[in-house]
């Protein structure tokens, strides 16, 4: 597993649906809708459609990604208070109990507008306001091995990694297509 390459994986920053900034966030499902129908039109270039953009700079460089992870949290700006960007917030808040997620919710008033009051707040929110930067445990050098990527994805529960060659961004690895190469392996050696 040393010897492959995350970069064999990668798909490049070219070929990946991308927004600005400081674009709104209507802007921005707009472009992932768009980046969807464009899949289906060309299923041969990528397994699984985009679930993500990449957010550029006005300078066209990487600065962050946003997810539907990112969208959903954007509704209740409420979130902003209680989860962090960075991956040790985001991991030690995913075994929480039924109870005390509820208890959370009641305590922080989340979600107590109407489901059309949030929607129609979030689409006028900036991509910059709610996009995931970028931070170490989120990105992987084009170099590195599968197996390091592959643990980076489990231990940060990731659905991507931003892929880097020196400062710069290249590529996205996705888990999809991580989990799409194993199972064809895993395929090959039934007994």
């Amino acid at each position: 597993m040393n010897k492959i390459k995350v970069k064999d994986f990668m798909v490049p920053t070219d070929d990946y649906a991308t927004v600005n900034e400081n674009e709104l966030l209507y802007d921005a499902i707009l472009a992932l809708e768009k980046a969807q129908e464009d899949y289906l039109q060309r299923k041969e270039d990528t397994i699984y459609p985009h679930r993500a953009l990449l957010v550029l700079d006005s300078s066209k460089r990487v600065v962050g990604k946003l997810s539907q992870h990112d969208i959903l949290k954007a509704m209740e700006p409420k979130y902003q208070d209680i989860i962090s960007n960075d991956d040790s917030t985001r991991t030690a808040v995913s075994g929480f109990s039924p109870d005390f997620l509820e208890s959370m919710m009641s305590q922080y008033q989340l979600f107590d507008q109407p489901l059309v009051v949030l929607c129609r707040n979030a689409a006028n929110i900036r991509v910059k306001d709610c996009m995931y930067t970028i931070s170490e445990g989120a990105a992987v050098d084009e170099n590195d091995s599968l197996g390091l990527a592959i643990h980076q994805l489990i231990i940060g529960e990731h659905q991507s990694l931003l892929v880097t060659r020196g400062d710069s961004i290249i590529g996205i690895l996705r888990l999809t297509d991580v989990f799409h190469e194993v199972c064809n392996k895993i395929k090959e050696f039934k007994i």
